[in-house]
């Protein structure tokens, strides 16, 4: 909370507290994980940190909140944070501008006296969301056990894929062996994509039999004790083709010098281009068509944001993935990821799993 503070002082001064409702950033603040809470964090004194939330999670709060006092409200919690903060004279409170809807900050606006309405809510720019950017040991250790766990739900699905299985049985069995190894559950989607569909870069695992031969795209993370992974990996059914080699190696090519440019001081804009500019001499930058890689932490996706011209510097303890890939429609695509930590000499590759062409 101390941290938030600091930040918020150094944004823009003339607030006396901010008002959090993201669940993500809710959940980084106090530990809380209900579906329904607002913290408001007093700038001046964010050890009086407060959180709101209704009935249904009186106890489960009492488990779980650290580092601010709870108010059970029956009322609506906009209405009763926002009461709180004018019994206390204050002013102005900060909201985050990037998760606030156009309705709900309407319905802020509606819970303040009619007087202040116009002034009271501050924008900023995901305040908390830059905090969750770098992690700390205990998120670390949280991280590398999910990114873990996707690895051997890799090697557990190998086995399975074969011609004739459909793209969504693959990932039912994997979501099943993830929840019976522990996860909470997925962190996004399942994407099994096969033959001509792994062109499609979001190709979600449709009744689609795999063919006997031909690439096969599986993009998948487990969310595990709140903390995502998320990890891609290609395979081929069949022998591969000179030309299907020759692009898979352009592609693995390109990750590894993406990964090799990740090291505290870089740009997010840097890595983009050590990986781009291997497709480019390979004659296929024109079939990379997303950016390099995001943040993973709270959220499948987070800052920061690895794409051309990127400013944003890298720091020690953000985790990032690096996902370089190739979609020629009607033809096959290709991506690889991994899940990487920027330490304070360099990185450290949290996917474990082999990237070498598999052909089954």
């Amino acid at each position: 909370m101390e941290q938030l503070a600091l930040v918020l002082k150094k944004i823009r001064p003339g607030a006396q507290a901010i008002l959090v409702v993201h669940p993500p950033d809710v959940r980084y603040l106090t530990g809380f994980t209900g579906s329904n809470a607002a913290v408001i964090v007093p700038i001046a004194k964010p050890g009086e940190a407060v959180l709101f939330t209704d009935g249904r999670y009186i106890q489960q709060s009492k488990e779980e909140v650290r580092q601010a006092r709870v108010e059970i409200v029956e009322q609506s919690l906009m209405r009763s944070a926002c009461g709180w903060m004018q019994q206390r004279g204050m002013q102005r409170c900060f909201f985050d501008a990037e998760h606030t809807t156009v309705s709900a900050l309407e319905a802020m606006r509606q819970a303040i006296a009619p007087k202040q309405r116009r002034s009271f809510f501050v924008p900023v720019a995901a305040p908390v969301a830059r905090l969750r950017q770098i992690k700390d040991a205990t998120e670390i250790r949280a991280l590398q056990k999910a990114a873990h766990l996707g690895c051997d739900l890799f090697d557990a699905v190998l086995p399975l894929l074969e011609p004739g299985c459909r793209e969504v049985e693959i990932a039912a069995q994997m979501e099943l062996a993830a929840r019976r190894a522990g996860a909470d559950g997925m962190s996004f989607d399942t994407i099994v994509a096969s033959g001509a569909r792994s062109a499609l870069p979001h190709g979600r695992a449709t009744p689609q039999r795999l063919p006997k031969r031909g690439f096969v795209v599986l993009d998948f993370g487990v969310l595990l004790g709140g903390y995502c992974s998320d990890m891609t990996r290609t395979v081929h059914l069949g022998a591969a083709s000179a030309a299907e080699r020759a692009a898979y190696d352009a592609v693995l090519e390109a990750q590894m010098a993406g990964v090799d440019a990740v090291r505290p001081g870089a740009t997010c804009g840097e890595v983009d281009e050590a990986a781009r500019s291997v497709l480019r001499r390979a004659k296929l930058a024109q079939h990379f068509t997303h950016s390099t890689g995001h943040g993973v932490g709270l959220e499948i996706h987070e800052g920061p944001r690895l794409a051309a011209g990127q400013k944003q510097v890298l720091e020690p303890g953000m985790v990032i993935t690096v996902e370089p890939g190739i979609y020629l429609p009607k033809r096959f695509g290709i991506r690889i990821e991994d899940m990487v930590l920027v330490t304070e000499r360099g990185h450290k590759i949290l996917t474990r799993s082999p990237k070498a062409l598999v052909e089954l």
